[in-house]
């Protein structure tokens, strides 16, 4: 689970002496938290905040995973999808439906998009906001990421809530979901002695023996509790010149800045109860841990480049990216097998120009078999690999831009290895060397 506080959530927002929102009211002059936060006071800045951040997570994760957002109400459920999507332009031009908002006010377009969203073999829709339409009844096994926009004070709801990515489909490698909380309420709710590990509402789907759905049926461990929560919308009379109308007691704040404090990851324990915090170099350390016994068999798995990928999508599943972990550790000069070595088994922690050079030194055998047209190839790999990282590399796209290109086309390269595939063999062995410790 990934508690997330943004700079006006951990501080409260205070509006400024006189300040007019969206539509010229004055704006209370009090102190606003998350509880009142799209219920008292609609904060743009705050929603495309957490669009940007979630937006920033499925990047380094999956930007295919399907995700449910909660929000406070079916406006907070609009603005979050208006903010993801224009984040997401690029995913919009080639799937106008790859956001939506399913709440009760969209009809049969919001049904579609959730029918859609459940099917196992459907693509898109991918990100869903919603308010209440959602917390009940919907049956969606591929979900991986259940989002909390709004805060959450029902047990009952949290339960219903996070039984919408407790479903696992292995044959579509579903085996866990996340959870990204902006408003703490799962943080509090997991910790309250009432949680007890089991939504309030179990759904079942039968299948037959290929796999495919035959039906379902849905069953509640306590029908008392599972009503939904609702949030009325509170009325009263402003007054625009000399004419007085009705409006909803919400202000609208289009400006202000504001920013993520704080990302933390907590783990349920072994009994999925308690919660506890771990820092992401401790958290990523476990999870080396589990996959491999040792740096030496980690070595041998990454200097394999396809091996290397595994891990690569091992590590993604779980949330784990080169990018975080070198501006957690403040190391992006280093290699990430090196920054994966030093947070699980305590390696020292190299730079990869480091790593590059000791390469030269002790493998001197290596460049000794290849002429020297062809080792000027090698060494302006290994220079691109100091600069760059081991993702310059990669065939045949390290040969299609400089310094690589300026050795002519990728057959005039080849040739002075002997041949294409004795090209291939060449670099593929020498990212082997590379990680030879």
């Amino acid at each position: 689970m990934h508690r997330v506080i943004t700079s006006w959530d951990a501080a409260g927002w205070r509006p400024s002496q006189g300040e007019l929102d969206r539509f010229g009211r004055e704006i209370p002059d009090e102190e606003y938290h998350t509880k009142d936060f799209e219920r008292l006071v609609s904060l743009r800045a705050r929603t495309e905040a957490v669009a940007r951040h979630l937006t920033d997570y499925l990047k380094r994760t999956d930007r295919y995973a399907k995700t449910i957002i909660f929000c406070v109400d079916q406006e907070h459920a609009d603005e979050m999808r208006r903010s993801l999507a224009n984040l997401n332009a690029d995913l919009m031009q080639q799937h106008a439906n790859y956001v939506c908002r399913v709440t009760a006010a969209d009809g049969d377009i919001g049904r579609g998009a959730l029918s859609k969203f459940q099917e196992l073999e459907t693509e898109t829709p991918v990100i869903l906001t919603t308010s209440q339409l959602l917390t009940t009844g919907v049956d969606a096994p591929t979900t991986k990421n259940v989002v909390l926009v709004r805060v959450i004070n029902s047990m009952a709801e949290f339960k219903q809530i996070i039984g919408r990515g407790t479903r696992v489909r292995q044959d579509y490698g579903k085996l866990y979901f996340d959870i990204l909380d902006y408003t703490g309420s799962a943080t509090r709710l997991f910790a309250d002695p009432d949680f007890d590990g089991n939504p309030a509402q179990l759904t079942e789907e039968q299948t037959d023996e290929s796999g495919n759905a035959t039906g379902e049926e849905t069953t509640q461990s306590d029908p008392e509790q599972t009503e939904d929560i609702t949030y009325p919308t509170q009325e009263c009379e402003i007054e625009v010149g000399n004419n007085k109308e009705s409006a909803r007691r919400k202000y609208y704040v289009d400006g202000g800045r504001v920013e993520i404090t704080a990302h933390l990851v907590y783990e349920l324990d072994a009994d999925g109860h308690q919660l506890r915090v771990i820092q992401l170099t401790d958290y990523t350390g476990e999870k080396v841990r589990m996959l491999y016994r040792s740096p030496d068999d980690l070595a041998t798995a990454w200097g394999d480049p396809h091996r290397r990928a595994v891990i690569l999508a091992e590590l993604e599943e779980r949330g784990i990216s080169y990018d975080e972990l070198a501006d957690h550790t403040d190391r992006h000069d280093a290699d990430l097998f090196d920054l994966l070595c030093h947070v699980a088994f305590d390696r020292p922690l190299l730079t990869r120009r480091e790593r590059a050079e000791k390469l030269r030194h002790e493998q001197k055998d290596f460049f000794d078999e290849y002429g020297a047209d062809a080792r000027a190839v090698l060494d302006s790999l290994i220079d691109k690999y100091a600069e760059h990282g081991i993702a310059e590399l990669k065939l045949p796209d390290a040969f299609k831009v400089p310094p690589l290109s300026e050795y002519g086309t990728i057959p005039e390269i080849a040739a002075r290895f002997g041949g294409a595939e004795k090209l291939g063999q060449a670099v593929t062995r020498l990212q082997s060397l590379l990680y030879t410790n």
